[in-house]
């Protein structure tokens, strides 16, 4: 039986590619460095700000000190803009409600430095009660490391990794369910092919919020 289910953030819950590829443009633009279309940032994120700079940036100029100047103005720039075109999925927010009326628990683990991890799933989800919601802190390993996901078990009280499922919508996420222990359910609405999280190691593919519900009942 499922008691916890731990959520990605951008890509699963939250459809956040314009605003993320929109700011990361604006920043290059700022040192005149050649700008993406916004569908490439499907493949740019998912690691964390930092990784997300040094892809866009030209290879030559990826040096550890320039991407973390970036990084902070990113953050800056993105915690004002985060709302300009960003919106849930389709289904999400009853698929949600539904699994709170089943009395599971509910969680959002993600690479998104953690301020605006709180502050988007305090917008859009501000009606749900989440046991824990993580993102990217200060001296912990990012996914696919599974600390977050020990940390969110911890925060819950719920131990038992049969009792969990892991929620994402690319192969990072599934990576990091499998390095947890647990089961990953890979979503096909968000910014990465069925294939990567296949490959990945998802338990589960979906193509509709709704089959989380499908797949929780039939754990019942």
């Amino acid at each position: 039986m499922i008691k916890l289910i731990i959520f990605d953030l951008d890509g699963t819950l939250l459809n956040t590619i314009d605003d993320l590829g929109n700011s990361c443009n604006h920043i290059l633009e700022k040192y005149n460095y050649p700008v993406h279309p916004l569908d490439s940032y499907r493949y740019f994120v998912g690691n964390g700000i930092s990784k997300l700079i040094e892809r866009a940036l030209p290879e030559t100029e990826r040096n550890p000190e320039f991407v973390e100047k970036l990084r902070k103005e990113f953050i800056k720039y993105y915690s004002e803009h985060s709302e300009d075109r960003t919106t849930p999925y389709p289904g999400v927010v009853k698929m949600l409600k539904d699994l709170e009326a089943m009395d599971i628990k509910l969680a959002v683990a993600s690479n998104k430095f953690i301020s605006g991890t709180r502050a988007l799933v305090q917008k859009y989800f501000g009606d749900i009660r989440f046991v824990s919601v993580l993102g990217q802190r200060e001296g912990v390993a990012v996914k696919p490391d599974p600390r977050i996901v020990y940390d969110t078990m911890e925060g819950s009280g719920i131990q038992n990794k049969n009792e969990i499922l892991y929620v994402g919508d690319t192969g990072i996420d599934m990576k990091t369910a499998r390095n947890s222990g647990i089961e990953g359910i890979g979503v096909l609405w968000g910014f990465r092919p069925e294939k990567e999280l296949k490959d990945a190691g998802a338990v589960y593919i979906v193509k509709e919020a709704e089959e989380i519900i499908e797949i929780v009942q039939s754990k019942s």
